[in-house]
């Protein structure tokens, strides 16, 4: 008989959660942590544990076949910075007050170990799961989110009806989140001596002048009523020159550019073109392609663009997560976005697969030196996991 109420073993997952933070696993380098998951899936039962060619980890729970349900988390973390900075050393797994400090508490060990954890409790009602539930935990999603769940679904031919991504939600309920494109324009100058700069042309002046016409255009970007405004930010500034007393003739401008309903690719390239014609500033506009070697030796690419999404409130993984939520928690949840990009705009906003997020942690601890996770929500992350991975199956 199925499990009615599964229960995760808290204890166990509180301690796994804390072992996830104690391995440093940064974007290119999660092997050590892909090590751990999979101990751990072996050690709760999963009918199957995989590493694919990438380095994803890879448990299903349930008869072979189409998956109703995937859960997903990434593995890797952004770096520490200044570790002065911090409080705790932010690997030492430190729990005050029942909260977990240190890097990816928040983002996203917390959530990782609930999902492990949550499906994993239904290993004693396996043989009774109509169709597979999946937990994929991913490598590289902190630089180029979508990278490797796409291999997941592309390559490893793991294709759920629905997804459940784990990132900090504060346990309620995300059904979408603006999208993003990376922009750099190389802004062409001439060089001259620096004692007769009216004999050439300064990159960084004409860099300036681009730059204040990005902040005139940033009021004026598109707005949707749920996913908000879309944004523009320059994030890095780099120059050349043939030395401190040369003018120079080169300078890169880098753009953070989230998009909402209604923007894309062409219309953020052309509002950023529009601004150096107007300003008549030689530059190249382009699109950078991510590359990087995952820590198995696969390489891979993609170019740095991410589209926004959001699942229809209607769709069935939506209600029965909030109905989990409710009869779990005992409080209905609220619907919302994220502010920051998942991999989402891969599974819903580039392949259509509806997509929710559901998570424990705050989105605003995330990458940053307080970054903590209460354990009694990563707790109750894990039962409204189990919960929801039983319901997905009726």
């Amino acid at each position: 008989m199925p499990l009615v109420n599964p229960q995760p073993d808290r204890q166990a997952l509180e301690t796994f959660a804390r072992d996830l933070v104690r391995i440093p696993s940064l974007s290119g380098a999660e092997g050590a942590v892909a090590e751990r998951i999979v101990v751990e899936m072996q050690a709760l039962g999963y009918d199957e544990v995989r590493v694919d060619a990438m380095g994803n980890v890879i448990g299903r729970m349930g008869p072979a076949g189409s998956p109703v349900l995937l859960f997903d988390g990434h593995m890797d973390t952004v770096d520490v910075g200044d570790v002065r900075l911090w409080q705790d050393d932010p690997f030492a797994g430190v729990i005050r007050d029942g909260i977990l400090y240190g890097r990816g508490a928040a983002d996203m060990k917390g959530g990782l170990a609930a999902m492990v954890h949550g499906v994993g409790a239904l290993a004693p009602s396996s043989a009774t799961l109509k169709a597979p539930v999946y937990v994929a935990c991913v490598v590289q999603e902190e630089p180029c989110e979508g990278l490797a769940i796409r291999h997941v679904i592309e390559d490893e031919g793991i294709r759920p009806a629905a997804v459940v991504i784990g990132e900090a939600t504060g346990l309620q309920v995300a059904r979408g989140q603006r999208g993003r494109i990376a922009i750099e324009v190389a802004v062409q100058g001439k060089s001259c001596h620096a004692s007769a700069p009216e004999r050439g042309t300064n990159a960084i002046y004409e860099a300036a002048r681009f730059v204040f016409g990005l902040q005139l255009l940033s009021p004026q970007l598109a707005s949707d009523a749920f996913l908000g405004q879309g944004t523009i930010a320059v994030t890095e500034i780099e120059s050349r020159s043939g030395s401190s007393n040369v003018v120079p003739d080169y300078c890169r401008v880098f753009i953070d550019r989230r998009l909402t309903v209604g923007d894309t690719e062409t219309k953020a390239l052309a509002e950023v073109k529009r601004i150096l014609t107007r300003e008549n500033i030689q530059a190249t506009v382009d699109v950078p392609t991510f590359r990087a070697m995952s820590y198995t030796g696969l390489p891979q690419e993609a170019p740095e663009i991410f589209p926004s999404w959001s699942t229809p409130e209607s769709e069935q993984v939506v209600r029965r997560a909030i109905a989990a939520v409710e009869s779990t928690l005992g409080y209905v949840p609220r619907l919302g976005r994220w502010e920051f990009s998942t991999d989402g705009v891969y599974t819903m906003g580039t392949v259509g697969i509806p997509t929710i997020g559901f998570g424990p942690g705050e989105e605003r601890f995330a990458h940053c030196v307080e970054e903590q996770v209460r354990l009694a929500d990563v707790y109750a992350a894990a039962r409204v996991y189990a919960r929801l991975a039983l319901d997905m199956q009726k």
